[in-house]
């Protein structure tokens, strides 16, 4: 097909139009749509170059922890530019590949959060459109694809294009890259458009270490006719942008900041869909685009007033158009991340989540006058641009539509009880004009309260927030996360082959590790399990990233094996434990702290205590315990997600596990609360498929037919082909059978790990924890055998506890003493209910009777405290019968009976200023007092209360009519004294 026509048919155009004739073509609005711009894109690559397409990658990264989202196209496929990628895994046989990748650039290093509105092209969630080849072809070939794609099938004018290259680094050692700048001038790009730039615009880099190399951009001038506009790349104009940006790896950045060359090149692009649709659609703005306007139109529609008219900064009135690209984009990210399994929370991914949603209601509410659900409602929208390409949006609508009402009125509860916060703070400021920074970060850590709101909500009443303050508190809690991280990425990093290591450990042919030793053990009769004795020889030692063949004694390294039966850490299943032994030498122990899977190779991280040489051979033992106590609750694992899928409904969805020998972890996605009925009743399915004592079978299938499984959960990893099928009572060819439908009654999944025979030796699981992380996404944790039995002796004997306690209660106490005491016993109970490990079902049980016990025994001790006060205010009444202003001590136990005192005095005594002082034995002295509202405002309480407790050398708040405090000070009557003359100072 002619390359005019073969455009034609990707981009479907009306017959006898062509998009080069571009101004009539738009104005006839045969542009082609976002749609048809895409799906030309990777049929393009497809069908012309023979590329394979991949779909998008979940925008929760896949075992990349230090990434919050997926922020580019080539975040799944970092495993083959490492070369850990398994060989036998369908990425390992990637050579070229075409796709739409979904990404959001939000938190961590790239963030557009807070540009996001301000401008007309930033956006939180975005696609990247790109084609890749892992050592296939590299700079020619991935330039002529481009420029064909660009100037023949989108048929962009060729004198509107300019072309980037890297212009070297001699800091580094780097010539420019003229192999790629004379490829584009053979294409026939005037070599006044192809522009050398250096390394901050033209070298690509994965992160401070890793695959990286120079990179050449295609740039777009949006204004055009005829004029020459290479003063204005990259040099952040809006009429001359970059569109695409191809990547050629070489080079690995080192630990120490050298470069050195792959042992494989790559090629890795990626094109904006936003910009490309843009220049397509001939506009000046994302937003403008078909992308957007059906949001836009929608949000115009449901909120009324004026209408989208792209202006920005001082142009845009009330941030009106600012807060409709807010509410656009942000409504699409939502959407995004929740349909694929991140919903907003507190920590991570899910709190910068919950940070979008908010400021997205917050410029429905304030800005829009939109009502209360208005978000919601335009994910119907979103689904209907972004559904065919993402049919998970078609799928989960209702539920995203549910967690962002949910989360709304979660906001906007949250903005009331910080109104109140602040307002009570603010009462019991005293002279003070900043308002304490400790309130507001609380707010906004543990509230979401937007700082800048609390601002300007402070600034209403005269009072200013210490701005300087919060700034230190932002850096330090970033750091603190930052250390966090980065510890548990070294308590998890261990001896890990680098990818030089292992491409010459392939280039040497050296054969990956044959670990399926790991999988050979047998179940006796008496129920003892026992593991095959393995002996294997050293292949090749790593130290300090680079192979050796010896490493002397009292060196940290790993060993690679040419077979092991130890488990490698993967599919959420902790790393087996035990230690080698050198054949003939058997008080030579090399405990083994971690093992580790790269690129089909298990790595044994040891200490040796003697030199250790390639061809030795060593003694694998296994530590037997660990390793049970791992394949019980990995099963028990199973076991469990089968169990919350029968209860809950097939909805329920994993979202990740924890195996270790002392318990198990794992997220689930449910539309609501597990309920404490519901808990009981997934324990109890376990427990019977546990007493039937059920067999599991394993074996392996081609993953192609393992995945068309009926019942079988969603697959969002990475699996190697063949792959091991782990199912339980039911064969696996059965579950395997055309048309079977028995993976729907039992537990069948896809899975590395090791497990037991039969489900017997699982013994009992009990949950002793489950908690929501974010709305929609719960964690349990259990245990079983004998620290389920533990738990459930313990939820006993606490239940009894609880029966006493509760007894006494009902009984009551005739002394205030003794009722403060049984109040904090019932406190002392609730928080060991709360922190020990037993069945949760009970843990809430428990919880929801001493809660009750609680109200009881705290309404006792305010009806003693009312009687009590009853009889003091009595005795001063009569002590200062019908005076307007009434000052004395009084013994009282705490503020609240104080309180009580000046409360009961003022009713019986009406127009009397009251302070009362209570001498403490710890030698505190309580200040409480009261004025009547005639008084105000000419005497307050606030006042009063502050100047007594200053004079005692303390402090106190409260409102015009009652506060109290508290101070220190021998000098009892001198603070009288300072009440009296305060007092008269101000009646």
């Amino acid at each position: 097909m002619a390359a005019a026509g073969y455009a034609r048919g990707l981009l479907r155009l009306p017959s006898g139009r062509r998009c080069g004739s571009r101004r009539a073509c738009c104005a006839a609005t045969a542009c082609p749509p976002a749609g048809q711009v895409r799906q030309a894109f990777l049929r393009f690559f497809q069908e012309q170059h023979g590329h394979r397409l991949v779909p998008s990658a979940p925008v929760r990264p896949r075992g990349d922890p230090g990434l919050l989202f997926v922020n580019a196209g080539m975040n799944q496929f970092k495993p083959i530019f490492l070369g850990t990628a398994h060989p036998r895994s369908e990425l390992a046989q990637y050579q070229r590949v075409v796709n739409s990748q979904k990404c959001v650039r939000a938190g961590g290093k790239h963030n557009d959060l807070d540009d996001v509105g301000r401008d007309v092209y930033h956006h939180t969630f975005f696609e990247m459109l790109g084609n890749w080849s892992f050592g296939d072809y590299f700079k020619e070939e991935a330039c002529g694809m481009a420029w064909e794609l660009l100037t023949q099938i989108y048929e962009i004018p060729k004198d509107r294009l300019y072309i980037t290259y890297f212009g070297g680094d001699s800091s580094l050692g780097l010539s420019p890259d003229e192999e790629t700048r004379d490829i584009w001038l053979n294409l026939g790009v005037p070599p006044n458009r192809v522009l050398p730039f250096p390394l901050r615009e033209n070298f690509w880099e994965m992160g401070e270490t890793g695959p990286c190399g120079p990179c050449t951009e295609i740039h777009y001038d949006h204004v055009g006719g005829g004029r020459h506009a290479a003063a204005l790349v990259n040099r952040d104009s809006p009429d001359v942008v970059e569109i695409w940006n191809l990547v050629f790896m070489q080079y690995c950045r080192e630990a120490d900041g050298s470069l050195r060359s792959l042992p494989h090149h790559h090629v890795d692009t990626g094109m904006g869909l936003e910009r490309l649709v843009t220049v397509l659609q001939r506009k000046r703005s994302n937003y403008d685009t078909d992308l957007f306007t059906p949001l836009l139109n929608a949000i115009h529609k449901g909120c009324g007033g004026p209408g989208y008219q792209g202006l920005v900064r001082e142009a845009d009135v009330g941030s009106v158009n600012m807060a409709y690209r807010v509410v656009a984009d942000h409504v699409r990210a939502l959407s995004v991340c929740i349909a694929d399994g991140v919903y907003p929370g507190m920590s991570g991914a899910e709190l910068v989540l919950r940070r979008i949603l908010r400021r997205a209601v917050r410029f429905c509410s304030e800005v829009l006058h939109a009502p209360p659900g208005f978000l919601a409602s335009l994910v119907p929208t979103v689904v209907e641009v972004l559904g065919d390409a993402y049919p998970e949006l078609r799928k989960s609508a209702d539920q995203i539509m549910n967690i962002i009402n949910d989360n709304e009125a979660a906001f906007l509860s949250s903005l009331l009880r910080g109104r109140r916060i602040i307002d009570r703070t603010l009462q019991q400021m005293g002279p003070s004009r900043l308002f304490p920074v400790e309130v507001a970060w609380s707010l906004y850590g543990n509230l979401g309260f937007p700082l800048d709101l609390i601002g300007l909500m402070v600034e209403e009443r005269g009072i200013q927030l210490d701005w300087p303050a919060l700034d230190r508190l932002a850096q330090e809690d970033a750091e603190r996360k930052a250390q966090t991280q980065q510890a548990e990425q070294l308590e998890g990093s261990g001896v890990r082959l680098d990818v030089h290591s292992l491409a010459q450990l392939q280039k040497d042919g050296v054969p990956a590790t044959d670990d399926s030793p790991k999988y050979t053990y047998a179940l006796r009769q008496d129920g003892r399990y026992v593991f095959s004795p393995c002996q294997a020889t050293v292949l090749m030692l790593y130290k300090d990233q680079s192979l050796q063949k010896e490493v002397g004694a009292g060196q940290r390294c790993g060993v690679l094996l040419d077979r092991t039966s130890f488990y490698a850490e993967q599919g959420g299943q902790a790393h087996d434990q035990g230690y080698l032994v050198r054949l003939g030498q058997q008080d030579m122990l090399l405990p083994v702290k971690s093992v580790h899977l790269s690129g089909g190779y298990v790595i044994h991280e040891v200490t040796v205590p003697e030199t250790l040489r390639i061809g030795d051979r060593v003694q694998l033992f296994v530590d037997e315990a660990q390793r049970l106590a791992c394949m019980v609750n990995h099963t028990a694992t199973h076991l469990l997600s089968f169990a919350l899928r029968h209860v809950l409904g097939d909805e329920t969805e994993q979202r990740g596990s924890h195996v270790t020998a002392e318990q198990l972890r794992f997220d689930f996605s449910t539309k609501a609360s597990v309920t404490t009925e519901q808990l009981q009743e997934v324990e109890g399915v376990i427990q019977e498929v546990i007493a039937q004592n059920e067999i599991v079978y394993v074996a392996e299938a081609p993953l192609a037919l393992a995945s068309g499984i009926q019942g079988l959960r969603t697959m969002d990893e990475v699996y190697p082909d063949p792959v091991r099928v782990v199912s339980v009572g039911v064969p696996v060819e059965r579950v395997l059978a055309a048309d079977s439908q028995a993976a729907l009654q039992t537990s069948v999944e896809l899975c590395c790990g090791t497990h037991l025979l039969q489900t017997g030796a699982v013994k009992d699981l009990t949950v002793v924890s489950e908690r929501q992380l974010a709305k929609g996404i719960s964690r349990i944790i259990a245990v079983t055998g004998e620290q389920a039995k533990q738990a459930r002796e313990t939820g006993q004997s606490l239940a009894k506890e609880v029966d006493s306690l509760s007894v006494r209660v009902k009984q009551g106490s005739s002394s205030l003493p003794a009722a403060q005491s049984l109040s904090k016993e019932v406190g002392h109970l609730t928080e060991e209910v709360s922190s020990t490990a037993m069945p949760q079902w009970q843990r809430r049980e428990l919880q929801a009777v001493l809660k009750a016990l609680q109200r009881t025994a705290n309404t006792a001790i305010r009806k003693l405290e009312v009687t009590q006060a009853a009889a003091e205010a009595q005795g001063l009444l009569e002590k200062h019968s019908k005076q307007p202003v009434i000052i004395d001590t009084v013994p009282a136990t705490s503020l609240s009976i104080l309180m009580k005192v000046v409360n009961q005095l003022c009713n019986k005594s009406p127009g009397a200023s009251v302070l009362l002082l209570s001498p403490q034995a710890s030698g505190e002295v309580l200040c409480a007092c009261q004025v009547p509202k005639s008084a105000l405002p000419t005497f307050s309480a606030a006042d009063w209360a502050l100047a007594v407790c200053t004079y005692m050398g303390g402090n106190a708040g409260g409102s015009g009519v009652v506060a109290k405090g508290s101070g220190n000070t021998k000098d009892l009557q001198g603070a009288l004294t300072a009440a009296l003359e305060f007092a008269r100072s101000r009646l």
